[in-house]
């Protein structure tokens, strides 16, 4: 985007993507492959999931199927749903959010900062608070599909949405190339609507087939990697429900890994203590799985991943899971 050579950006679209690669040296100390790590919280919403935000309504825009003053609705863990709320703000879009009651608070006030409406839905019943569940995803849904035909809006369906992942095959994968000079070795990522893994991996893998493609998932609930649900409860919020994503293309992924709620815990704070990152669990996930890879990997490898979001929207939760530790 020409735009962003510019010294003023013509408006905050424009600071989407471009992000920075920074490496964790010290946390995989040692180590025969290096690990980075994208720091994608540093476009507008906070989240990676600004870039599809905005692919979405410019796409729907295009075809011609989304006109100003509209409203938008989705369906959202929060992430999406400030990026959402940023874009439609700045487009002159109304924006409602339908989320779970079990998402962190931190969330939905940002989307409520940016203008738009929260819809919370209840957890099913037996729900754990910060733990969204299958069930719980469920009950969203239904709301969502009242909510669309209550306002007569569009709908970006970022779970079915391909534009999804064609903003991370043109703009995230891209640059991860572009960033290690062609040196990555490895792309690993959780995998919540799965257009990250998808779009970098198409990216990656059309310029070196070689490159592995590692998808991660909850512990308990590894529906990708062909295993038996546990539970679809856990702290990592915003995929694991047990399902797989329409946009999710398994044909450049490699290989799964799985991780326990305790040990993306632990790696998050690990992340913020030794390294100066502050991110989310989803990340904390991410980078325990690149430090995996990075241990058995042939010396000089690449390991990349991304911090999917600020850690600033997690504060609550983990104030909570300190205090049953006790």
């Amino acid at each position: 985007m020409n735009s962003r050579r510019a010294r003023i950006l013509p408006h905050v679209g424009a600071a989407v993507g471009d992000t920075p690669l920074v490496a964790l040296d010290r946390l995989a100390s040692g180590l025969p492959g290096r690990v980075a790590i994208k720091l994608e919280y540093f476009s507008p919403g906070g989240s990676i999931k600004d870039r599809p935000a905005l692919a979405c309504l410019e796409e729907a825009e295009a075809a011609g199927i989304l006109k100003r003053g509209q409203w938008v609705v989705e369906k959202t863990s929060g992430n999406m749903g400030a990026g959402l709320a940023w874009a439609c703000a700045v487009k002159g879009y109304r924006f409602v959010a339908v989320m779970s009651a079990g998402n962190t608070p931190e969330r939905r006030r940002m989307i409520e900062a940016f203008g738009g409406t929260v819809v919370l839905v209840p957890q099913a019943r037996g729900g754990t608070d910060g733990q969204v569940s299958r069930e719980d995803l469920e009950l969203v849904e239904a709301e969502t599909a009242r909510q669309v035909q209550k306002r007569r809006a569009f709908l970006p369906d970022q779970f079915n949405n391909p534009a999804c992942v064609r903003a991370h095959e043109r703009g995230t994968g891209r640059e991860i190339w572009e960033q290690t000079a062609g040196a990555v070795s490895h792309f690993c990522s959780f995998a919540g609507t799965a257009g990250t893994i998808s779009g970098v991996g198409r990216a990656l893998k059309r310029r070196n087939p070689r490159i592995r493609i590692v998808v991660v998932e909850p512990k308990q609930a590894q529906t990708l990697a062909g295993k038996r649900v546990v539970s679809t409860s856990h702290v990592v919020q915003g995929g694991g429900y047990a399902m797989t994503p329409a946009i999710y293309d398994p044909s450049v992924v490699d290989a799964t890994w799985p991780v326990s709620d305790r040990v993306a815990l632990r790696t998050m704070r690990d992340l913020a203590r030794e390294e100066g990152i502050m991110a989310g669990i989803s990340t904390g996930a991410n980078v325990a799985c690149a430090l995996a890879l990075a241990a058995k990997a042939p010396r000089g490898s690449v390991i990349v991943t991304v911090a999917c979001d600020t850690g600033l929207k997690y504060l609550s939760l983990d104030t909570q899971h300190r205090r049953d530790r006790r």
